[in-house]
């Protein structure tokens, strides 16, 4: 049984479209059930009924025509329960519906299961047949069992045939090219796929034209010339060190390579007009296929070996040919999980939205866009990476949507939404040069997150009060080893000379967790409770001293230095800091440099640091708030696992309660407290922040002005009341319509015109 559903399932996740997919559905499963009838109805929004889109044992003419309500026929039971219907003489039923154009009146026995996808009902799989009876459990059971695990497969085949014009509707138009996703940074982007990918993705290699097919022949044989030689080495060092049988898998490995299945096929997708990392992405993807049906278990354990032989051919393409193409003007970047690295690798002036298959609204890379005030979509898991090369896109970072190949009145609805953008931005330029204070002249810090040096002009075009947060980990992510002394001392000095007498606070390096570093993998299970931020530091002194002298020179003659210490949980963390922060002190004046101990601050992110914010706060100089992390350690929800995203909401009640319980730990010490974390550049939460006592808050540029505009338009005592108020709700719906009222009351309605 087992074996039959991943077969089944390979089948319709490599099918060629949506209308594909489902004449798979509806084949596969009636041979296995032996059934008469076999049909899938689809749920269209569009006109909120269950369409029937494919059949096998029912008239072939009714497809696209027999339309259902929710509340109509045994399907819309179906959908309505989002159970199953099993049913031994179905036209008995008083919600039985009969269409004569299908010809199902010779059918008695009934099952209905839905079809959902991340709580979204998809559609209905249907089984029916001719004579009186129940379906027993174990057919319920498979057949449930069937389309849970079907429901991704259609999802991905519902959006790819949208893309290809595959399937029409009964009424003639064309599916919608939209995918589903979650808000990873607000805005509207127009522009055109750029697809990015790993050697793992065989499934995102962009299909592109090759230019001269003959060179890309040459390239893939130099490539696997390359790889041959690489596997005789490696086959050859380990002579002697592992059993034989162990050492057949490079025999194997060399006879594909020598073999004329793999390169011969590619070679001549190649000459058929694809390039030649799509065309080896297609032969292995194949290959895989073939294998993974098979019915002998070693035999289907091949496919890892072809899997394997394949991302090493293609890592070696890369490296060979580089990414030639000419980046377009706008450009919205794409991939199965776009990196930061990737993202930096695009000219500013030519980015405008980010488009990744993974992660969620608070990744590392939705973050990064957000502090370039680049509009982004996160988790889109239905993408067809592979398949949107070059394709216009129109990309809402407000509601998580994107529209590929959008129609004349979806790009007319969202070129008067950009023209609103355009208008507020252009309003709120006028607050750059007034003071954020409130309307009854308390005065707020306002300050920015930086981590690229390219931020430094946005940053003091909108008048910020300093930088509450520079990641300096990104010099260590775009290189192939640590950067030396001398050149972060280079760096950070760039970062803190343009601010002035304005505060910069430099957070130590944070990697791991979802912030690799690729020339030093760490590989956990569960990377974000493991060995990251402050833990890898200290564990790694030689590390974290050359980052610390790096920084206590960079600020000679300046003075506006501040350090932060990222995943603090453990006062014992912050004695073993201050002793190599006064070592590395120490070392510089001997050396004769005339350094200063600059303030150090801890992140309070986990809820260790919460409940002991009080007994922190004795030892260090100042507090800030990591609400990203926070919220993610406080609700369990791994902030890239587009599974959970729902889950992940900083304005959660238990949210609100650990930041008010590190306000009053602030107070009671007297050490200033800021928040840098998103909830920071969200006029929501910055509403609900200075109402809970923080009067300095770090965002991107891009978010500044639009909090500077609440801070100006309500009195502190309003703001007191409203988190007051807040801390009293049960649900963070509740938190959020209060807020919202709040902010449409004081006249900033226009905040929400984007989509909330």
């Amino acid at each position: 049984m087992l074996y039959t559903l991943h077969s089944i399932i390979q089948e319709v996740t490599s099918a060629k479209g949506l209308q594909h997919a489902l004449n798979i559905i509806v084949q596969r499963v009636a041979e296995t059930t032996r059934v008469d009838v076999c049909s899938v109805y689809l749920w269209d929004r569009d006109s909120d009924e269950f369409v029937l889109m494919a059949t096998l044992g029912l008239n072939p003419h009714a497809v696209g025509r027999v339309r259902l309500r929710r509340d109509e026929g045994l399907v819309g039971l179906v959908g309505e329960r989002e159970e199953p219907v099993n049913l031994d003489n179905a036209d008995l039923h008083p919600r039985f519906r009969y269409f004569p154009e299908t010809g199902e009146e010779r059918f008695h026995a009934f099952l209905g299961v839905p079809i959902i996808h991340f709580r979204r009902l998809l559609g209905v799989l249907v089984v029916q047949q001719q004579e009186i009876r129940r379906f027993d459990d174990e057919e319920v059971a498979f057949l449930v069992t069937l389309a849970a695990q079907l429901a991704g497969a259609i999802a991905h085949s519902e959006a790819s045939g949208g893309i290809e014009g595959l399937h029409e509707r009964g009424a003639g138009g064309q599916l919608s090219g939209m995918v589903t996703g979650i808000p990873g940074a607000p805005g509207i982007a127009v522009g055109e796929a750029m697809v990015v990918y790993a050697a793992a993705d065989f499934n995102a290699v962009p299909e592109r034209v090759p230019d001269d097919p003959e060179q890309e022949v040459e390239l893939f044989r130099a490539a696997v010339h390359a790889v041959r030689e690489e596997v005789k080495d490696l086959s050859e060092r380990l002579t002697g060190m592992v059993p034989p049988e162990e050492q057949l898998i490079f025999d194997a490995y060399l006879r594909m390579l020598d073999g004329n299945s793999l390169i011969e096929e590619t070679i001549t997708r190649i000459r058929e007009g694809n390039w030649a990392p799509g065309a080896l992405s297609e032969t292995i993807s194949k290959h895989i296929k073939i294998f993974a049906e098979m019915e002998d278990p070693y035999l289907r354990e091949r496919a890892a070996d072809i899997r394997d032989l394949g991302r090493r051919l293609l890592m070696r393409l890369q490296l060979d040919s580089g990414d030639k193409r000419a980046v377009p003007d706008a450009t919205i970047l794409v991939g199965q999980e776009v990196a930061a690295a990737q993202l930096v690798e695009i000219p500013r002036e030519r980015l405008v939205g980010v488009l990744s298959a993974r992660g969620s609204g608070n990744s590392h890379v939705a973050i990064l866009a957000r502090a370039l005030g680049v509009p982004a979509v996160m988790g889109a898991g239905d993408l067809p990476v592979g398949r949107l090369e070059g394709r216009h896109l129109i990309l809402d970072g407000y509601a998580g949507r994107v529209y590929i190949d959008p129609s004349p009145a979806i790009r007319k609805e969202y070129r008067r939404r950009l023209r609103e953008e355009a208008e507020l931005s252009a309003g709120l330029r006028g607050l750059r040069d007034l003071p954020a204070e409130t309307l009854d002249g308390e005065p707020i810090s306002l300050m920015v997150n930086t981590g690229l040096l390219s931020d430094v002009k946005s940053a003091l075009d909108v008048r910020c009060a300093g930088v509450g947060l520079h990641r300096t980990e990104f010099p260590f992510m775009i290189r192939d080893r640590f950067p030396g002394e001398e050149e972060q001392t280079t760096i950070y000095r760039q970062v803190l000379q343009p601010y002035g007498d304005r505060p910069v606070v430099l957070r130590t390096l944070d990697v791991g967790g979802d912030k690799p570093l690729p020339y030093f993998p760490v590989h956990e299970d569960n990377p974000f409770l493991g060995w990251r931020g402050l833990r890898l530091t200290l564990d790694h002194p030689e590390i974290f001293l050359t980052q610390l002298r790096a920084m206590l020179r960079a600020n000679i003659g300046l003075g506006n230095l501040k350090i932060m210490l990222p995943m603090v949980t453990r006062l014992e963390e912050i004695e073993q800091s201050y002793a190599l922060l006064r070592r590395a002190s120490k070392e510089l004046r001997e050396e004769g440099h005339q350094v200063e101990v600059p303030p150090l601050g801890i992140m309070i992110e986990v809820p260790a640091a919460v409940y002991q914010a009080e007994t922190l706060a004795k030892h260090v100089d100042f507090l800030s708030i990591g609400t990203n992390d926070l919220t993610q350690y406080l609700l369990a929800v791994d902030r890239n696992n587009p599974h959970v995203a729902e889950l992940y909401d900083e304005l959660h009640p238990a949210v609100l309660g650990a930041i008010n319980r590190v306000a009053q730990a602030a107070r009671a010490q007297n050490v200033p407290l800021s928040v840098c974390g998103g909830m920071a550049g969200d006029p929501k939460g910055a509403a609900l922040l200075l109402g809970l006592g923080v009067n300095t808050l770090s965002m991107s540029a891009a978010a500044l002005l639009r909090v500077k505009w609440v801070v100006r338009s309500m009195k502190m005592s309003e703001l007191r009341g409203l988190a007051a108020k807040a801390l009293t709700l049960e649900t963070a719906a509740e938190v959020r319509a209060l807020v919202q009222k709040a902010l449409r009351d004081a006249g900033l309605g226009e905040l929400f015109r984007g989509g909330e």
